[in-house]
């Protein structure tokens, strides 16, 4: 499973910048303003060469009152979950008595811990980060998270030991496809999964929440054999308060990084919530495969199924590459369509991708649609080749590659999705830029051909 690193330090000290940075996204609220985080937020960490899971917390003070009595008891829980603690400082405000008691709660916890001293940008890391030795908290590693310096040395010293993760997680032969089934609480998931097994399997009741771990259920269908992982709903976190279902969080993120194919069942008597795209666009960040199942479709009013079609195509619209099912679980309709989405997907996400073709494609979307300009010189991309699967990772090589901009690689995308069929799957472009093959060539003439040169000119 994914290690969990929990971001911990008295209010202000920029864990949610951390949290950004190390997730490579925005999806933590940014502000000079104290108290900002007030509830645990999740996502998917990653380095260089390393995967976690990270997890962001409220400021930490020693005489909590009102809501800060609710944040601490939801930053103690992250700390209780987590594998590893970051205990985020200021090394430009020094340490202070706040940074003082934080240490305490973490040296009490028996956690690991790492000291990260944040707002370091031009300063001597060593000078920055001595006053901190005196936590007794091992070495500090000195950063500036606003700036995206020194992560990739966080991250070895918070993960040393640990092995990276495969990235492929291709099956053996004859080995089976792992599916994790997620979704809000009582939107049908375990009345899925049993009726896939054509068995009461699992628990499935009406009340939301009943189910509190993941469970794997090994079945085999028309030949294929498949590892079934029912999750605990994800719900909106103002309304996540019980101590279980807390934890229920951090086991579906691991169930989804664990999974070749997500299928992410929605309830057709509900709206499409932003906690629905929100946990969609993890599964797609971590770039898993998925197939989207809305469920409970029985019974729904034609009026109603226009509204849902509508909220699909405007809160979803960039899953566009995910199946679109609409099922009953509970009688079974739709759900043998469903399958086949599945093992499409899974195809699809660990395909081979020869280089002469993906070359191909690439010169034949260069005809279409020429590279921008940049400053004046055209970006020339040169030849393709793959660069891993789950997802299709696609590298493309040439001069100024770096500066291609994010509406051409998604054009790529799109271009190499049609031309491999990759359905169900996202697919990532990456761009390299060569090295000038005459840069230094002076440099690498010999005495003699520097004199005939000279002689020359």
């Amino acid at each position: 499973m994914l290690p969990v690193v929990a971001l911990v330090g008295r209010p202000n000290v920029g864990k949610s910048t951390l949290f950004n940075a190390l997730t490579g996204t925005r999806d933590a609220l940014v502000s000079d303003e104290p108290g900002l985080t007030r509830d645990r937020k999740y996502g998917y960490g990653r380095s260089s060469l390393h995967r976690f899971i990270v997890v962001d917390t409220g400021g930490l003070v020693e005489s909590p009152r009102g809501i800060e009595q609710l944040m601490a008891q939801q930053t103690r829980r992250a700390i209780e979950g987590a594998d590893h603690v970051v205990f985020v400082v200021d090394g430009q405000a020094g340490v202070e008595a706040a940074d003082h008691f934080v240490a305490d709660v973490l040296r009490r916890s028996g956690k690991p811990v790492t000291v990260a001293v944040n707002k370091c940008e031009g300063r001597d890391s060593d000078v920055a980060a001595a006053e901190f030795h005196g936590f007794g908290l091992g070495e500090p590693q000195a950063l500036s998270a606003a700036h995206r310096q020194g992560i990739d040395e966080l991250v070895e010293q918070v993960l040393a030991g640990r092995a990276p993760p495969d990235e492929a997680m291709e099956t053996d032969a004859g080995g089976a496809i792992r599916v994790c089934v997620v979704g809000r609480p009582n939107v049908g998931k375990s009345t899925l999964i049993n009726r896939l097994l054509g068995e009461e399997r699992l628990i499935a009741f009406g009340e939301p929440g009943t189910t509190r771990d993941s469970v794997q259920v090994p079945f085999e269908r028309d030949g294929q054999s498949f590892v079934l992982i029912d999750t605990a709903g994800v719900r909106r976190r103002a309304r996540v308060e019980q101590t279980l279902e807390k934890w229920s969080v951090i086991k579906t993120l691991q169930a989804i990084d664990e999974a070749h194919v997500v299928i992410g069942v929605l309830d057709a008597h509900e709206t499409v919530a932003e906690q629905d795209a929100t946990l969609l666009g993890l599964v797609a960040d971590r770039g898993r495969a998925l197939v989207i199942a809305v469920n409970k479709w029985d019974h729904v009013t034609t009026e109603h199924r226009d509204e849902i079609r509508s909220q699909l195509a405007l809160r979803l619209r960039f899953l566009d590459f995910a199946p679109l099912h609409f099922i009953s679980a509970l009688h079974g309709s739709g759900v043998g369509e469903l399958m086949n989405s599945v093992r499409e997907a899974y195809a699809a996400a660990m395909r081979e991708l020869p280089t002469p073709e993906l070359t191909r494609v690439l010169e034949a979307a260069i005809r279409q649609h020429q590279p921008p300009l940049v400053r004046g010189r055209r970006i020339r991309l040169r030849y393709a080749h793959q660069g891993g699967r789950n997802p299709p990772i696609i590298i493309v090589h040439g001069s100024q590659a770096e500066r291609t901009p994010e509406d051409y690689r998604r054009f790529l995308v799109n271009c190499y999705r049609e031309a491999f069929r990759l359905r169900g799957t996202p697919v990532r472009v990456d761009f390299r830029s060569e090295d000038n093959p005459f840069a230094g060539r002076r440099n690498k003439l010999t005495p003699r051909q520097r004199r005939t040169r000279q002689r020359r000119t």
